[in-house]
């Protein structure tokens, strides 16, 4: 049975869409500040957040952000603005879908679905191995860490993901579109600047000089690979 976290300072909303998804057989969770949200994400495992961008205490987007440094759970950012930007910043900090209020609760059913449905796909089609090492660098995909060094690396779930994917897959070039398939799922709003910001924050992280990559390589015009050879 799915469970889902509805986030929203509008108590009316929340009883809404509480109602509806129960109406679907969903168990629903609620919360009506960011702080609140963020305390009930981290004690339990949930289907979907639907998250709304003006809370008080956190923003949605400080909540997205959060979440984000320990789980790949699907959210879907609620914004009453319609403004572009919203959407854009939405995306960046690791949602993977949005809707403008007022909303129609049919809709919302439907983008709920959409996701989990990318997100389950994905899930299940992802081969990997469980320790991956190159160099300082590893990376451990049942207990999603990164070593560096010896010093674990702090990574956002699509950050995490998008290193797991290139090393499982050296020297294998991925477009922007083909991240966007593989990492945010068929059909997501996101769009090529939102690959290009997460990659940018992974090097960060991983590599001690952006100029001369150890792990995350560009081929100009083409996309972005591993490049197994310098360690053979």
């Amino acid at each position: 049975m799915n469970k889902v976290l509805v986030v929203d300072d509008e108590r009316l909303i929340v009883k809404g869409l509480k109602f509806n998804l129960e109406q679907d057989g969903m168990i629903v969770d609620c919360a009506y500040d960011g702080e609140e949200a963020l305390q009930l994400a981290t004690k339990n495992e949930y289907s979907l957040i639907l998250l709304d961008i003006m809370l008080p205490k956190l923003t949605g987007y400080e909540v997205c952000q959060q979440v984000r440094e320990f789980s790949d759970v699907p959210i879907i950012m609620l914004t009453a603005k319609g403004d572009d930007m919203d959407k854009i910043l939405g995306l960046e900090y690791g949602a993977d879908d949005y809707m403008t209020k007022p909303f129609n609760i049919l809709e919302v059913k439907a983008r709920i679905k959409a996701v989990m449905r990318r997100t389950n796909g994905k899930k299940s089609q992802k081969l990997k191995q469980d320790i991956i090492k190159y160099g300082e660098l590893t990376l451990e995909s049942d207990s999603r860490r990164v070593i560096l060094a010896g010093e674990e690396v702090k990574l956002t779930a699509k950050e995490f993901d998008i290193l797991e994917l290139l090393l499982n897959n050296p020297n294998k070039v991925y477009s922007r579109e083909d991240l966007l398939h593989e990492i945010w799922g068929k059909g997501t709003p996101a769009d090529a600047r939102t690959v290009d910001v997460h990659v940018r924050r992974l090097r960060e992280k991983i590599e001690p000089d952006s100029g001369t990559p150890h792990y995350v390589f560009t081929k100009w015009g083409v996309g972005y690979y591993f490049n197994a050879e310098i360690y053979r």
